[in-house]
């Protein structure tokens, strides 16, 4: 799994909205990248609403928020659509997990991404990173530890 300080892989992936979108769509934001197993999943279910609920957090901390499992762009419109969520859900589709892999995050077993953590800063470097342990929802606490950081750093620099 790619660390703090590590220059974060540049990525293009299809949303759920049918708009492919890359890394260099953030530059000048902070980005949260929430991968996840899988859409429909009860753990990812509930990680993904208290997501969606967190964003106006997220907003005062000038980041977006995406989420990426290795589901279709078609799950994720349904997915997003029934559990009413305001941020994209990114296709790590075909070729399958080749964006959780440059990440470190692809569970060869299962055939899907791990549950992690990313906070990209303005300049595209990884500012915090997190694994959770399988089967549990990591929650925003640490998202929201990793955005205060980087205001108080940008704030003394």
């Amino acid at each position: 799994m790619l660390q703090k300080g590590t220059k974060a892989p540049e990525f293009e992936l299809s949303s759920g909205d049918g708009e492919n979108i890359s890394l260099q769509d953030f530059k000048g934001k902070n980005l949260i990248m929430a991968f996840y197993p899988a859409d429909w999943s009860p753990v990812c279910s509930d990680e993904m609403a208290l997501f969606n609920e967190m964003l106006k957090y997220f907003s005062k901390y000038e980041a977006v928020l995406v989420g990426v499992s290795v589901d279709s762009k078609w799950c994720h419109q349904a997915f997003s659509k029934s559990r009413n969520l305001h941020f994209p859900l990114l296709a790590d589709f075909e070729p399958k997990g080749e964006i959780s892999k440059k990440y470190g995050v692809y569970d060869e077993k299962e055939g899907t991404s791990d549950r992690a953590l990313f906070v990209i800063d303005k300049e595209g470097v990884i500012a915090w990173s997190y694994l959770s342990p399988v089967g549990t929802n990591p929650g925003a606490d640490g998202i929201l530890e990793a955005l205060e950081n980087l205001t108080s750093k940008n704030n003394y620099v």
